[in-house]
């Protein structure tokens, strides 16, 4: 299966961020034909809302892979054609990219339905 893409993990100390919207840094991974070939860490913009989803879009990125998530950020990424899942563990970008590549990411949570509306997660007022 060929698989171009290229996932963004939000990062602080160099392992995933459990929280989106506090995160350091984010690291782009770069995959090819299902082998991961960069990974890029780049500074977000101070965060405000709706920051960090147009700031992984504008650098490309097809796929998200984090730990909790406002619904306002994942509609976001949803309409611009990313693909979010949540609930997965404090890991490397790089282990948590090669899981994800395999289909063996362990999440708690998955919202990449585009098809469902109003996933009923109103109440987080950040």
């Amino acid at each position: 299966m060929m698989m171009n893409k290229r996932i963004a993990i939000p990062v602080e100390n160099g392992s995933l961020c459990p929280h989106f919207g506090h995160c350091q840094a984010f690291a782009f991974v770069d995959v090819k034909d299902s082998i991961i070939t960069d990974i890029t860490i780049i500074d977000p913009p101070e965060h405000q809302p709706g920051t960090f989803p147009r700031f992984v879009s504008a650098h490309g990125a097809t796929d998200v892979i984090g730990g909790g998530m406002g619904p306002q950020a994942i509609t976001l990424f949803n309409d611009a054609g990313i693909n979010v899942f949540i609930g997965a563990p404090v890991d490397s970008p790089e282990k948590l990219a090669n899981d994800f590549i395999q289909g063996k990411l362990q999440l708690s949570a998955n919202y990449c339905d585009h098809g469902s509306e109003g996933h009923g997660h109103g109440h987080h007022n950040h």
